[in-house]
């Protein structure tokens, strides 16, 4: 491996859940949600090296995560499994990202990783191929691998593009993490909303049903909802921790990030509707 095979920077951006309606539960226990993803021009950034050998390693630590349950490394062995595929690959991750934050770190990484692979080992699956490769990871892989901003039912997976107005986004992560499995077995979770429609949400409809219960659970959110709610209308994405709150300039939200108290991370995010990661996968 020379240090040019790792010049190309494959981006993995964060996401938001905007809204998140639970309008069900499917027989097998997962929970039919509606939600809209917007996908941010923040993110990690991964480097592939494609290795004769079939070995998939993973060039340096990410702290909490041992190789064996990375779904980066997840992703790239279950893509050579399912294609025959005698190639291998060094895969270098530089996470910005905040673990657990309901940022999406993880699927995008996935994701990336799958749709780099797929170029690099040119295997050529579609996106829906390649697509349901990634629901097998996890139900936010898909919109991922699509890279637009979506409309989004089913588990995550079923998925219609839009697009959103242009909007910048203070994301602050406040310091504790949030357990989504602890939230999406909460008793008091509300399971039953009624169904929604994509013109109800740009009509302003921006509800998530999992407020409540991480607010009751999780007293340094609802900390932190409260101090962003000072600066504009502070919401939760997915079952947190994140909370994020939009703005029309760059300044405002860059402001409100100088501005975050201490032992809380953040950052200011401008919303994409296409990833860039889908020019460098030739999509």
């Amino acid at each position: 491996m020379t240090s040019d095979d790792l010049s190309v920077i494959w981006p993995a951006p964060a996401k938001l859940n905007l809204m998140l309606r639970i309008v069900g539960r499917r027989p097998d226990g997962y929970h039919l949600l509606q939600t809209v993803f917007q996908l941010l021009d923040y993110g990690d950034e991964l480097r592939f090296a494609v290795r004769e050998d079939g070995e998939v390693r993973r060039a340096g630590a990410v702290p909490g995560v041992p190789p064996e349950t990375d779904l980066v490394v997840r992703a790239a062995r279950l893509l050579q499994r399912e294609t025959g595929c005698p190639l291998g690959a060094d895969i270098a991750l530089r996470k910005r990202i905040p673990t657990g934050g309901g940022l999406g770190g993880g699927s995008s990484d996935a994701a990336t990783t799958l749709l780099a692979l797929n170029r690099l080992w040119a295997l050529g699956l579609d996106p829906a191929q390649l697509a349901a490769l990634g629901l097998r990871l996890g139900a936010d892989v898909p919109v991922f691998v699509s890279g637009r901003s979506a409309w989004s039912e089913g588990v995550g997976e079923v998925l219609t593009p839009i697009d959103l107005p242009e909007a910048w986004y203070a994301v602050v992560r406040p310091p504790c993490a949030v357990s989504t499995a602890a939230v999406f077995s909460d008793p008091e979770l509300t399971r039953n909303s009624p169904v929604t429609t994509i013109s109800t949400f740009f009509a302003g409809s921006r509800e998530n049903d999992c407020l409540a219960v991480v607010r009751r659970r999780y007293p340094p959110v609802a900390a932190a909802l409260d101090w962003l709610g000072r600066f504009g209308v502070a919401r939760l994405t997915g079952t947190g921790s994140c909370v994020f709150a939009e703005f029309q300039r760059e300044a405002e939200a860059r402001a409100v990030v100088a501005a975050l108290p201490a032992g809380h991370e953040g950052f200011a995010a401008r919303g994409i509707d296409r990833s860039p990661v889908l020019a460098l996968a030739g999509l």
